[in-house]
């Protein structure tokens, strides 16, 4: 059985907020959520923390954008990754490359725009 994932659906005055001051360098705006957890059920325990905020941007030129959050005062998430949120794809990329784009090329800081986080999750995507 497929798995989905917890975390946090970003709050919509602010995603709203964030676009304008992060345009998204490509044509697929997702700009929807932050990964605590992936693979989890809808029995894992939903995160705590309702607040965080945007520390940085990640680009690879190549069609991958995602801006890396901070959450309870870092930006590591339990697995070992990066806090993000993807923001735009070009076409042929995923969501899921975002990780690998952070891993390999890092990001730059920006000044920190706060974000309000609802936590939840989030089922499999048919």
């Amino acid at each position: 059985m497929a798995k989905g994932y917890v975390g946090w659906a970003l709050a919509k005055a602010d995603r709203a907020a964030l676009l304008a001051r992060f345009p998204p360098a490509y044509a697929t705006v997702a700009a929807e959520h932050v990964t605590h957890t992936f693979p989890a059920g809808p029995d894992f325990p939903l995160p705590a923390e309702t607040v965080g905020r945007v520390v940085g941007v990640a680009d690879d030129g190549q069609g991958v954008q995602a801006l890396v959050v901070e959450i309870n005062g870092g930006t590591a998430r339990p697995d070992g990754s990066t806090f993000h949120a993807t923001w735009s794809l070009g076409p042929g990329r995923a969501a899921r490359e975002s990780n690998d784009v952070i891993a390999a090329l890092g990001w730059t800081p920006v000044d920190p725009a706060p974000l309000r986080l609802e936590p939840r999750y989030f089922p499999p995507r048919r």
